[in-house]
């Protein structure tokens, strides 16, 4: 989570589900989702307005009335609350401010999904579109590209995804695609991954087998991760050919190498030393 307060999120994202999302409807996530995306890139672009809203000297009650003047004809009054919300706590830096925001999006954006199966079918649809990616340079030079407008891009992604996925799964994959922030599209990809595993309260764990898992063999690989972190786990499969034999898998930073390649590449090491 960077070096954002979990207090302060905390307090966001209760506002968040109390204020706004107990009363949107099935769609309505999505949308707030999409208008707090468009403040994230405001943020993102207005480099004056981040560093004042994020300077703690500046008093809360300012901050709400200067956002919310800002925004007041352009988005809906729920997105206008929440914006206010987050503007209106301490960060520790403006990343944090606009992460923050970031994170709300996202929230909303999937607010409907609130069934632990429906958040898994979100979680696997954007790992499958980054392994797409991965798997086609072509693809992944049409939709990074420098030079093509967002607007091409994201009618693309309508012809490539549209009816086959969730409408929130269209709207992350939009956004990592078009306001990356910096990142590449790998990384903006697997950062909302690791938000929706957050909201759902889990951990995601990426991993990479010389073959594929059966059913059984990924409940048993669940339920013993599951035992070992003390928090749910949300598998995200890749059949990696190369690797020979065994299983790599990563939570977090945190990286076990079962797999026959990685045993030679360790015990190369050792002679090498």
């Amino acid at each position: 989570m960077r070096g954002i307060s979990r207090t302060s999120l905390t307090e966001v994202t209760r506002r968040l589900d109390e204020n706004v999302l107990a009363s949107a409807g099935a769609t309505g996530g999505v949308a707030l989702g999409g208008e707090l995306f468009q403040i994230v890139a405001l943020l993102t672009e207005e480099h004056s307005l981040r560093r004042w809203l994020a300077d703690q000297a500046n008093p809360a009650e300012a901050k709400t009335a200067l956002i919310g003047q800002l925004l007041e004809s352009k988005v809906s009054p729920s997105a206008v609350l929440v914006a206010g919300d987050v503007v209106s706590v301490k960060w520790s830096s403006t990343r944090d401010l606009v992460d923050a925001m970031e994170r709300m999006a996202v929230y909303a954006t999937v607010a409907s999904l609130r069934s632990a199966a429906a958040l898994d079918g979100l979680e696997d649809e954007l790992f499958r579109f980054e392994r797409i990616v991965a798997s086609q340079p072509q693809l992944r030079d049409a939709l990074t590209r420098d030079g093509v407008g967002p607007e091409h891009k994201r009618s693309l992604l309508e012809g490539l995804l549209s009816g086959k996925v969730d409408p929130a799964t269209l709207t992350l994959v939009g956004e990592a695609v078009t306001r990356p922030r910096g990142r590449t599209l790998e990384q903006a990809l697997e950062n909302y991954g690791h938000i929706v595993a957050e909201r759902a309260k889990r951990y995601v764990a990426v991993v990479r087998s010389a073959v594929a898992l059966s059913e059984d063999q990924q409940s048993r690989l669940g339920a013993a991760l599951t035992r070992a972190y003390g928090r749910d786990i949300h598998l995200n499969i890749e059949v990696a050919p190369e690797i020979v034999g065994g299983l790599s898998i990563q939570v977090g930073d945190e990286v076990i190498d079962g797999t026959i390649a990685g045993r030679i590449a360790e015990a190369q090491r050792r002679l090498a030393g």
